[in-house]
């Protein structure tokens, strides 16, 4: 029996043995390649992909006609009758975008929000007999269709009596701050600029106990100003970022309000240390507040401003200002629609879905889940394509190829899995052997809508001259957009 049992445990022991070496042999799963820092935050990822987010201006300038106030203005001059936030959210909501912001108080200091700290509010106009809240109703008519809401809050107050004193305004500012960020639930973005004219009163804004402030209160919000620390200015309010623009830069080389840095928040840094992208502000009208003389932009001008935002990495904030009537114009909603429904007809289809795709290697092999065809599933972050570490002194590159005929198409997107760091410093595109455009950046999302028009083709290959390690494709679109004519190939 003793004899038996030893065998026995012989047996199970060159059992396990063999399962031990059979799995220590065996072939290793490839694991995503190192990141690169800096690395987006999860809410800056949130962010990037809203891709559009609204701006609304709305104040005592909307009935003065100014786009900055005195701050003198009587608050009773304040009279939206026909105020309804409701309409502002369905033409966002419409228009697929998932992010407001409003002025609660822009720099004629006048609160759209009942402050404690001011009678320069709504409790002093005759809207409401002085018991509106626009804040309020902006914040619940968002939630209600499941939009996140942002604030503005002018760090420069033009009637403010304490502006001019240091400590004493930026208590004054503080103590706003903290009413809106207590009283008007989560927010997912605070607006700081630094802009004040030449003749103000020389006031220093203590933006590090502002920033802590908000990050205390509400934690998951994203900060925007000259110097982030969340998402930075591009530069100039046109709504157009550099042809190169890093999602990276250097926030101990930014202030907030000067006006040398704009080159530097516009192209941002390959060898920044913070991941800090740029928001990209425009007004769909000439000024920032409503007048009763001016007229959105052609649907042309705001699919080139998308392109120039969106397709170099950036994310566009829109204005659309209400009215007097305290109502979005129909010339506006209806821009919005028409802008939403050009995206929808130029990118709903991506031609190169139905084709086949080959790269000049792949991490870990074929079947490592870093393979070409990432490119194309629905995944535009977390799956990519990833060349091997070692590609034979070539360039990496991956290919679009098409079974039958040819594709035409005037529109190329890439995408960067910039969950693991930004990376590709420069690109090429050709078509059968010919190229058709190169850049730099991609980032996010590069757009390249070809200066030529369309083309035909039927092999489409993006080759990386020039990157932070291995370069990291997580999408790959070609689209046809029927509103480019190009005159004389520019």
């Amino acid at each position: 029996m003793v004899k038996i049992l030893h065998a026995l445990s012989l047996t199970t022991f060159v059992f396990h043995l063999s399962f031990t070496l059979a799995i220590s042999t065996g072939r290793r799963v490839p694991t995503p390649p190192l990141p690169i820092l800096p690395l987006p935050t999860y809410s800056q990822l949130k962010w990037q992909q809203r891709e559009i987010i609204m701006f609304l201006h709305f104040g005592v300038n909307t009935f003065t006609g100014y786009e900055r106030g005195t701050g003198h203005e009587d608050p009773a001059i304040f009279d939206p009758v026909g105020l309804d936030a409701n309409q502002w959210v369905s033409a966002a909501v419409d228009a697929g975008i998932s992010l407001m912001i409003l002025t609660a108080k822009h720099h004629d200091g006048f609160c759209l929000w009942p402050s404690k700290y001011t009678d320069h509010s709504v409790k002093s106009s005759r809207w409401k007999g002085g018991k509106g809240d626009v804040v309020r109703e902006f914040v619940d008519a968002a939630k209600a269709r499941g939009v996140d809401a942002g604030l503005y809050l002018s760090p420069w107050d033009r009637h403010e009596p304490r502006y001019g004193h240091n400590l004493e305004y930026n208590e004054y500012y503080l103590a706003q701050l903290q009413e809106l960020l207590t009283k008007y639930g989560s927010l997912r973005e605070i607006w700081f600029d630094g802009f004040k004219n030449s003749s103000a009163l020389n006031v220093t804004y203590y933006f590090t106990e502002w920033f802590s402030m908000v990050k205390e209160l509400q934690s998951s919000i994203n900060i925007f100003s000259d110097a982030g620390p969340d998402v930075r200015w591009v530069g100039n309010e046109d709504g157009a970022a550099g042809t190169t623009c890093w999602a990276t830069i250097n926030r101990t080389s930014l202030s907030i309000g000067n006006a040398s840095i704009e080159g530097y928040l516009n192209v941002g840094d390959p060898r920044g240390t913070d991941y800090l992208p740029a928001e990209c502000d425009v007004s769909i009208r000439t000024g920032w507040f409503w007048h009763k003389s001016q007229s959105p932009k052609k649907l042309s001008e705001l699919l080139q401003i998308y392109y120039n935002s969106v397709g170099r990495n950036c994310v566009l904030l829109l204005n659309v200002p209400p009215n007097a009537t305290g109502l979005l114009p129909e010339t506006d909603v209806h821009r919005l629609k028409e802008l939403r429904n050009a995206l929808n007809t130029i990118f709903s289809v991506n031609l190169a879905e139905k084709c086949s795709m080959k790269a000049s290697s792949q991490r870990g092999g074929k079947g490592g889940g870093f393979g070409p065809e990432n490119v194309l599933d629905g995944d535009h972050l977390w799956t990519y394509w990833a060349p091997g570490d070692e590609d034979d002194g070539e360039d990496p590159w991956i290919e679009v190829r098409v079974a039958d005929g040819g594709i035409r198409f005037n529109v190329v997107r890439i995408q960067e899995a910039v969950g693991l760091g930004q990376r590709i410093k420069r690109h090429e595109i050709y078509v059968n052997g010919k190229r058709i455009a190169k850049g730099t950046t991609v980032g996010h999302k590069r757009l390249h809508r070809l200066k030529g028009g369309v083309v035909q083709g039927s092999v489409v290959r993006i080759r990386i001259s020039e990157s932070k390690g291995l370069p990291l494709i997580s999408s790959i679109g070609l689209h046809f957009d029927p509103f480019w004519q190009p005159k004389d190939g520019s």
